[in-house]
C-alpha cells in the first residue's frame, strides 16, 4: 500500500473483511486524520436486499444484539455490511440496544423505532412520510407474529394491536395468550415480529428503489345481499377484523350473522352467540358484554352499529 494511500481509500478496500487489531496496526501513520475523510453524502444510497434473509438476520440479532429495537436496527445494517461494506459497515446496531418497548416507557413498538431509523438513512422527506405511514397502517391491523423461524415450533397465538403502541401489542397477545411477559413465548413472538417489521421495511425500500415490483392487491368479491340485508364490519383489539351480515324485517334486526372473525376460539365461542342473540331481543346494540370476553363482545355489537348504520 502507498504511504500516500488515504484512510478512506483503506477503508473502501476493507469493507468486506473485518479487522483486527494486526491489521489495523499496518495503516501507515501519515494517513489523512478521521477530521479530513468526508462522511458519506446523506441519505445513503439504499442497496437491495433479500427479506426473507433480513428477517433471519433479525431474529437472530433480537437475542444476540439487545431485543426489538436493536434487532431489526442491526440485523439490517449487518446484512447491508456483509454484502456492500462500506459504509455500511459503520455504524453499529448496538446503539439501540436499550429502544426496546419505546426506551423503557411501553409506548412506540421498538420494532418501529428501529425499522424508522434505518429508514430514515435512506429517505427523506415526504417519501419517508409516506413509507412510514405505510408501516403504521399496516403494523395497527395485521395479526401478528407473522414469521416463523424454522427451528421453533409454530406460534400457538396471533393478535393484533389495533395501534403503533409495545403495551398494546404485547398486551393483547399477553391477554389472548394466556403468556406472562418473562415467558420464552413471548420472547420469540417479539423476536419473529420484530422480523415481520424489519421485512416490510424491506420490501417497500425494495419496490421505492426499483428493486422489486409493487403487489397487485387482489380485489375481494363482495357478497350479494338482499334487499333488507347489510354488511357491517369492526376491529377488535385482539382479534383484528369481525365482519357481520344483518337481516332486517322492516325496523326490526330479524338475524346476525358471523362472516369472518380471528379471535381466540374460548373467548369468541362465549361472545358467540350470546351476543348476536342480546342484540335481536333487545333490538339495540346497547347490551351488557360476555364476562371474559369483552373485547369479543365489543367487537360483535361495534360491526352490528355499523351494519345498522346503513338501513335507510
Amino acid at each position: 500500500m502507498s504511504i500516500t494511500q488515504t484512510r478512506r481509500e483503506f477503508l473502501r478496500m476493507a469493507g468486506k473483511v473485518t479487522l483486527g487489531a494486526a491489521a489495523l496496526s499496518t495503516v501507515p501513520a501519515v494517513v489523512k486524520a478521521e477530521s479530513e475523510i468526508a462522511a458519506p453524502a446523506f441519505p445513503w444510497e439504499y442497496k437491495p436486499l433479500d427479506v426473507k434473509e433480513v428477517q433471519d438476520k433479525i431474529y437472530a440479532n433480537f437475542f444476540e444484539k439487545g431485543g426489538c429495537c436493536a434487532g431489526v436496527a442491526s440485523g439490517i445494517l449487518d446484512l447491508l455490511a456483509e454484502k456492500y461494506g462500506y459504509p455500511y459497515n459503520q455504524i453499529d446496531g448496538r446503539m439501540f440496544a436499550h429502544g426496546g418497548g419505546g426506551y423503557g416507557r411501553r409506548n412506540l413498538c421498538g420494532s418501529l423505532g428501529g425499522a424508522f431509523a434505518v429508514l430514515n438513512l435512506f429517505v427523506t422527506g415526504g417519501d419517508m412520510s409516506s413509507i412510514r405511514t405505510q408501516i403504521y397502517e399496516w403494523y395497527e391491523s395485521t395479526a401478528f407474529p407473522i414469521y416463523q423461524p424454522a427451528d421453533k415450533p409454530e406460534h400457538p397465538v396471533h393478535s393484533v394491536a389495533g395501534s403503533e403502541l409495545c403495551k398494546d401489542s404485547v398486551g393483547n397477545w399477553m391477554e389472548k395468550s394466556g403468556f406472562e411477559f418473562g415467558s420464552a413465548e413471548r420472547g420469540t413472538r417479539c423476536a419473529s415480529l420484530s422480523a415481520d417489521v424489519g421485512g416490510k421495511l424491506i420490501e417497500l425500500l425494495n419496490i421505492h428503489f426499483g428493486y422489486a415490483e409493487a403487489p397487485v392487491a387482489a380485489e375481494e368479491a363482495a357478497p350479494e345481499l338482499a334487499a333488507n340485508e347489510y354488511i357491517g364490519v369492526a376491529n377488535s383489539e385482539i382479534g383484528g377484523e369481525v365482519k357481520v351480515k344483518v337481516t332486517m324485517d322492516g325496523d326490526k334486526i330479524a338475524n346476525i350473522e358471523v362472516l369472518s372473525q380471528n379471535d381466540t376460539p374460548d373467548f369468541w365461542a362465549k361472545a358467540y352467540p350470546a351476543i348476536p342473540d342480546a342484540i335481536i331481543a333487545a333490538q339495540s346494540t346497547e347490551v351488557d358484554v360476555v364476562a371474559g370476553a369483552t373485547k369479543s363482545s365489543e367487537a360483535i355489537m361495534a360491526a352490528v352499529k355499523n351494519a345498522l348504520e346503513q338501513v335507510k
